[in-house]
């Protein structure tokens, strides 16, 4: 595994871990999730994709900005980077596309097979 990718996994497992210690009532609505993140090569920015489920995704997106110093602060306590890296929120719908996916899915009525080769034989 590369560098990068042991902190990007280091950087969303911090961020989880902080989540449940954000105050903001716009981040404690529904369930919040960091799905991944993604740190630059020089460490100087992160793009984490967040997800949520019962709750306004640019409501939770404010609130995660608005906090955005408190976690990074508790991101150069927990890390031990040369460089902080600028935290910059974005909505990841993959888990939401994918449940609607699985409801298609299950929507389908297909019929069920029968033995009727297996009875002409």
């Amino acid at each position: 595994m590369a560098r990068i990718d042991k902190i990007n996994d280091e950087v969303r497992s911090v961020l989880s871990d902080a989540l449940r210690t954000v105050k903001d009532p716009r981040v404690n609505q529904g369930l919040v999730s960091i799905t991944r993140a993604e740190v630059t090569g020089d460490l100087s920015e992160a793009t984490v994709y967040f997800s949520v489920l019962g709750a306004d995704a640019a409501q939770v997106a404010k609130g995660l900005r608005s906090a955005g110093g408190y976690l990074r602060r508790e991101l150069a306590h927990r890390l031990d980077l040369r460089v902080t890296p600028e935290l910059h929120f974005v909505p990841d719908s993959s888990i939401a596309r994918g449940a609607h996916v699985l409801e298609l899915l299950e929507s389908i009525d297909i019929p069920e097979e029968t033995d009727d080769e297996d009875s002409n034989s």
